[in-house]
């Protein structure tokens, strides 16, 4: 593969085919349709796009990773670091409303209140506070504050040095109280309540076909944005959306077929290859048999052929994964990878060492092992790697183990209680910072899909995050991640890059490692 790969702080860029433009409209292809686009909620990779150009909080990242004004024009913080002070602009909403610091103070308490069901409200539990009003203490001593409505204050219980990139995380974009209490369940999929701050607005929510937006005229930097409309397209299959996009019906795409990347790396100025901050990886229960077995969960991780997954299965640039936290994040002058452990994993299947474990956990090759399924959501190139690994475990440890595909929207909901033996996910970092992973997996958390409990593994990310010096804070993580790890919780698969066309008339357009496709300074060029 001779295409180079674009660094995620350039992936602004060119692309393509060469579609047909209409001025000042762009049509993007996504794969997925998410279930809700609260940003005080939701925790969906699939809500991304729509979420990430209809809001933006304090500060925002510019493509090279650089955080920037945004609804906040100016900030200080403490010298102890703890204090943070932030002084909003002459900010507007998208129906004219000015916004304002109590606008925060609402969004940030209503996530920390559990019968709203946010996915994310342990991110602010950096916050005096917070975590004791989750868990029921009272919601006034949160140390967030809005003084008058152009000043916000929070204090912070230790010093986190990516706060300000946890800031432009959806969890902490502010929402509209009368919007939200108005309608609580419905308002984010009826245009006249999506109610945002970002560059542009929605006009109609098509559901399985399309979500359209147009410029959002009160915006506060509304002279800065180009296109009129852009309307990100649902195609679910990746074969059809590469159709779609080489007829020149769509100007772009998120993701394209596996065994079309050699030809398209060698063929297309519109293919691009954006390093991603992400782990593909399925969840073991713990609590079902026959995954309540250590042996049996280290058995299955070691029967697979990472390497052959990758050159063959999924035919692309990712890299084997043997642990929860992808590379290409530095902590303490090093990548937080370096010299970790593997596990008792490899990137090619260890057969000998698998089938060890299975007759150790009672099942010698493969005899009296129970039926056991394995629940994903509905796929194309999902599906095709699961059958290659049902394959591997059936060659290597004469077991069978079932597949089955539903929606995400029937999906999601039952992993999220726990109902499910193997169950196929993976994680797309939040903020650049390995915490983002590893804070997943702590007791309690609402990301915990495995309902997983360790209190060594708890005290580790406690320590992690109290710990001042940033070699510290690290060591601590890669203790934590070990003890996780050694206890074969998740079947890491691959870590992750993405594959996607842009037409080379697109230019500003850019997508984050967090998998986020930011058209707020995209152009259409002749």
């Amino acid at each position: 593969m001779n295409k180079m790969v674009l660094p995620w702080l350039t992936a602004a860029l060119l692309a393509s085919t060469g579609g047909v433009f209409a001025a000042g409209e762009l049509t993007y292809v996504v794969n997925n349709e998410s279930a809700q686009y609260d940003p005080g909620t939701t925790a969906e990779t699939f809500a991304a796009p729509i979420i990430g150009n209809a809001f933006e909080g304090l500060v925002r990242l510019s493509p090279e990773g650089e955080v920037l004004p945004a609804l906040a024009d100016s900030w200080e913080i403490s010298e102890d670091g703890l204090t943070y002070t932030f002084k909003l602009r002459e900010a507007k909403w998208s129906d004219g409303e000015p916004v304002k610091a109590s606008d925060f103070v609402y969004a940030w308490k209503r996530v920390l209140d559990p019968a709203t069901g946010a996915m994310n409200s342990q991110m602010l539990y950096h916050i005096v506070g917070a975590e004791e009003a989750y868990g029921g203490a009272d919601a006034g001593a949160i140390a967030i504050a809005a003084p008058d409505d152009k000043t916000l204050t929070f204090t912070l219980k230790q010093r986190v040095p990516y706060m300000l990139q946890l800031l432009n995380y959806p969890t902490f974009y502010p929402v509209r109280e009368d919007i939200v209490s108005a309608s609580p369940d419905g308002w984010t999929r009826d245009p006249a309540t999506f109610i945002g701050t970002g560059p542009f607005r929605v006009t109609e929510f098509n559901q399985g076909e399309s979500v359209v937006f147009e410029k959002n005229p009160n915006y506060y930097a509304a002279d800065e944005v180009s296109l009129d409309k852009l309307t990100f397209r649902l195609i679910p299959d990746p074969a059809t959306a590469l159709a779609a996009m080489e007829a020149g019906d769509v100007d772009g795409i998120e993701a394209v077929p596996a065994p079309e990347i050699p030809r398209l790396s060698v063929e297309s100025d519109a293919f691009l290859i954006v390093p991603a901050l992400g782990t593909t990886y399925a969840f073991f229960n713990p609590a079902q048999p026959p995954l309540d077995n250590i042996h049996v969960r280290k058995a299955l991780s070691m029967a697979i052929d990472r390497s052959e997954i990758i050159e063959f299965v999924l035919q692309s640039a990712d890299t084997p994964a043997l642990g929860l936290v992808p590379p290409g994040m530095s902590l303490g002058g090093e990548d937080y990878t370096d010299g970790r452990d593997t596990f008792g994993l490899s990137e090619m299947a260890d057969v000998e060492g698998a089938r060890a474990e299975l007759a150790e956990a009672g099942y010698p090759d493969g005899e009296g092992f129970p039926e056991t399924l394995y629940v994903t959501y509905s796929s194309p190139p999902i599906e095709k790697l699961l059958e290659a690994i049902q394959q591997m475990w059936k060659e290597n440890l004469n077991i069978d183990v079932q597949i089955q595909a539903t929606e995400w929207q029937v999906f999601y909901p039952e992993v999220q209680r726990v109902e499910y033996q193997i169950a196929q996910m993976g994680w797309g970092a939040d903020y650049p910072h390995p915490m983002t992973f590893l804070d997943n997996f702590v007791t309690g958390s609402a990301n915990n899909l495995a309902a997983w409990s360790n209190p060594e593994y708890d005290a580790e990310i406690e320590a992690a995050k109290a710990a001042s010096d940033e070699a510290v804070s690290r060591d601590h993580m890669r203790a934590a991640e070990a003890i996780l790890m050694n206890d074969h919780v998740i079947l890491p698969q691959y870590h992750r890059y993405n594959y996607m066309m842009m037409s080379p008339k697109v230019t500003g357009f850019w997508r984050s490692p967090l998998n986020v496709p930011y058209f707020r300074d995209a152009e259409i060029t002749e």
